[in-house]
């Protein structure tokens, strides 16, 4: 299956992500809106962004495994968070490069919002993944 990650010169230079990504023919695996909850139902870092995130992250990892999936091959990750401000954009993204590793880097939505389904939620991350048909 070919994936191509472009990123136009004329648009900015993005970092971190990708501004397009092609994909030819391929089995497309769309992964629910995570949160931080464990495999038991808790909730993990209460009023702690990176504890979330990180927890987030796990559980991504975990649905991707159940398909034979990986972050390689993510193509579209949307993130949601409670009070979005510059620096949790950075802390949220210090965790997600620690995931995505080198690239190509799948196109990326990041946006603030008022609240999630439960008050003690602070991110929420969805993610579309491509693998061969």
């Amino acid at each position: 299956m070919k994936r191509d990650f472009i990123n136009p010169p004329t648009l900015s230079k993005p970092t971190g992500y990708s501004h397009v990504a092609d994909v030819h023919a391929a089995r497309c695996i769309h992964v629910s809106g995570q949160v931080a909850l464990n495999a038991a139902g808790e909730l993990v870092g209460k009023g702690d962004l990176v504890a979330q995130a990180e927890q987030v992250y796990a559980n991504l990892t975990e649905a991707l495994r159940a398909v034979d999936a990986s972050f390689a091959d993510v193509v579209k990750v949307v993130t949601y968070v409670v009070g979005l401000s510059p620096e949790s954009a950075a802390a949220i993204r210090t965790v997600r490069m620690r995931h995505l590793g080198e690239g190509p880097y799948p196109t990326s939505t990041m946006v603030g919002v008022n609240a999630l389904v439960h008050p003690d939620f602070l991110i929420e991350i969805e993610v579309v993944a491509a693998l061969p048909a």
